[in-house]
């Protein structure tokens, strides 16, 4: 009798850690073989989940090129993850996003920043990860002025810390930063949380940071870390949609926003030619309420900009 589906979805995720291009393919065709052949239920969604990672795994890059310290910016947010060696950073990266990046269960694995892409909440955000820092960075020690320089470009920090190990070297990454005199809105990853016993987050609660836990091999958890990156970017959505038709996509807005900020995200030349906006959520008092231009919006609003002809 198969194990229950649950499970073996938890098994299959942990096997395919640290597996990328053609390995990661020959592992995923290996566990299609051992599934059990069932045409519906939990264990034929797992059966089309794998066909669909091989597929995944065969167009996207097969290894992370890494020429360059420079992270050119992309997105709406960059939010960079730092910490100690081998705690999981790479990982975690991977879970929110589709790149590949070669992990190991050895130290100084990434050698240079490696940057992916992720939508959260329907907005492009760049997360970019900062490979181990020691003692003396700030001093440039292991190249550490160069890496120091790239979280100083970043909007946010996340601190990266294995929750069931002692925080000393991470503690050690935070005197570098701030002997660099990098203060930026900050959070604390406690990763492998599966394999961390119940005390692990009590160990954590000194470094004076907000801890959220999590686990790559549980998505309930990494969906959880996604809305706490969100807040972490101080973002807000505003979605912009023409007179009679569905709302669009949305654009990321940095508050205080105002109906003219959103015009511009548009277009400049909407910008200009704003003379104000029908507006439909938080920051309005009656659905469609008409406001100026220089009305401030809330998340989650919906945009209809009244233009000058």
């Amino acid at each position: 009798m198969p194990m229950p589906h649950r499970v073996q979805m938890q098994v299959i995720k942990r096997r395919l850690v640290g597996k990328e291009g053609s390995e990661r393919v020959r592992e995923l065709r290996k566990i299609l073989d051992e599934l059990p052949g069932y045409r519906s239920g939990p264990y034929a969604d797992i059966r089309k989940w794998v066909n669909a990672e091989i597929d995944a795994t065969r167009t996207r890059a097969k290894v992370v090129h890494r020429d360059s310290i420079a992270v050119r910016r992309e997105g709406a947010a960059q939010i960079a993850f730092v910490g100690p060696p081998n705690v999981g950073k790479s990982s975690l990266l991977q879970a929110l996003s589709n790149i590949q990046i070669k992990t190991g269960d050895y130290a100084f694995t990434t050698t240079r920043p490696v940057a992916a892409l992720t939508r959260i909440r329907g907005v492009l955000v760049q997360l970019v990860e900062i490979p181990g820092l020691i003692a003396g960075a700030s001093e440039d020690r292991g190249g550490g002025r160069a890496l120091l320089g790239v979280l100083r470009g970043a909007d946010a920090i996340v601190f990266c810390q294995d929750a069931s190990a002692p925080p000393h070297a991470l503690e050690t990454v935070r005197a570098e930063v701030e002997a660099a005199g990098i203060d930026k809105p900050a959070l604390l990853a406690a990763t492998k949380m599966d394999e961390a016993g119940g005390e692990a987050l009590g160990r954590l609660r000194d470094l004076s940071l907000e801890i959220v836990p999590v686990s790559v091999l549980d998505d309930a958890s990494v969906d959880a870390f996604r809305d706490e990156l969100w807040r972490l970017t101080g973002l807000i959505r505003v979605f912009t949609r023409k007179h009679g038709d569905d709302v669009s996509e949305a654009v990321a807005l940095r508050p205080p926003a105002t109906v003219a900020d959103a015009a511009r995200s548009v277009h400049h030349h909407l910008e200009e030619r704003c003379l104000g906006a029908h507006v439909w959520g938080p920051s309005a008092r009656f659905e469609g309420q008409r406001v100026g231009r220089e009305h401030e919006l809330a998340d989650d609003d919906v945009v209809e900009i009244i233009a000058a002809r």
